[in-house]
């Protein structure tokens, strides 16, 4: 499947891969795709931009996330269970200080060296951006169906963070559309 991905593209996987990697991370998933997609020069990280998520803010939202390539804390999940995680935040903070319940960004211990795998997710939103790609009948992948590709699907962290940051993420995903196929014609 990467031989029809476009230099953007693999660049977005490879980056993806060095941003777990400085995170600490023993995993890519596509919160780590998401930023590398939002750090890039081309009209998809253009774009997210443009839609508020900017690499900076998303590395800060993923090192809160605390659980390297998996699942952050729900606070729908946690509220329904009478935990509110923001009241949580804010006595904490009020207690020890801004950002007392922030995971550092470099966890402890050394980086992992060789290859990251992706997690079941981050494999998925890959194939889903090959989908994307047939669907809009192109041949190639390019960095904006890997972004359709990690905004997909609503269970995916990516997805989560962008919501949390801000963004309108069914008006990214027909802006992101509207580029691929304007690209096209």
């Amino acid at each position: 499947m990467f031989e029809r991905f476009t230099l953007a593209a693999r660049e977005a996987v490879i980056g993806a891969q060095k941003e777990a990697r400085e995170l600490r991370d023993e995993r890519i998933g596509t919160e780590h795709i998401l930023l590398s997609l939002a750090a890039g020069d081309d009209a998809t990280g253009r774009a997210l931009r443009e839609h508020g998520l900017t690499a900076g803010d998303l590395r800060a939202r993923i090192a809160r996330a605390g659980r390297p390539g998996g699942d952050a804390l729900d606070p729908d999940a946690l509220r329904a269970i009478g935990i509110d995680l923001d009241a949580v935040r804010e006595a904490t903070e009020q207690s020890f200080g801004e950002g007392a319940l922030d995971v550092p960004a470099a966890k402890p211990g050394r980086p992992r060296t060789g290859h990251l795998p992706f997690t079941p997710k981050a494999k998925k939103s890959l194939e889903l951006s090959l989908r994307h790609a047939l669907r809009l009948k192109q041949k190639q992948i390019g960095s904006g169906h890997v972004l359709l590709g990690v905004l997909h699907d609503d269970g995916f962290l990516s997805v989560r963070l962008a919501t949390e940051a801000g963004a309108d993420v069914e008006e990214l995903r027909a802006h992101i559309r509207r580029l691929l196929t304007a690209r096209a014609a």
